[in-house]
């Protein structure tokens, strides 16, 4: 049976990213983005829905995030989902999360820019 696990995801970093490091040392950085999406509802008015996905990078790009990227940057992130089933409390959870291979920063700190079709790999 094949499988495709693949997320690509253009938002802004929602708080500066939190670099941590294993036992055995590798690099491990967290991070949120918000990705907007507007549209037209029903009676025509202009709605906007904001979703806040979590980032998980390891290795060295873990570590040039952490240093270079802060909130508000806008990014590419390009990696795979992951959802984690856990229990708390007596009552079982899931938590839903995208590992990424790769993060493009675009943008400046000061000025985020906005990608264009060249930047997307559509």
């Amino acid at each position: 049976m094949a499988s495709f696990n693949r997320v690509i995801l253009i938002g802004n970093l929602t708080s500066d990213p939190d670099l941590q490091y294993t036992s055995s040392g590798t690099a491990k950085v967290k991070f949120s983005i918000a990705v907007n999406r507007k549209y037209k509802d029903s009676s025509g008015q202009m709605q906007e829905d904001v979703t806040f996905v979590p980032i998980t990078v390891w290795g060295g790009q873990a570590e040039n995030i952490a240093t270079y990227l802060s909130k508000g940057r806008s990014v590419m992130v390009e990696g795979r989902l992951r959802i984690s089933n856990y229990e708390k409390d007596g009552e079982k959870r899931k938590f839903t999360e995208v590992v990424a291979q790769t993060v493009q920063f675009l943008g400046s700190k000061d000025k985020p820019a906005a990608p264009t079709n060249e930047e997307v790999p559509f």
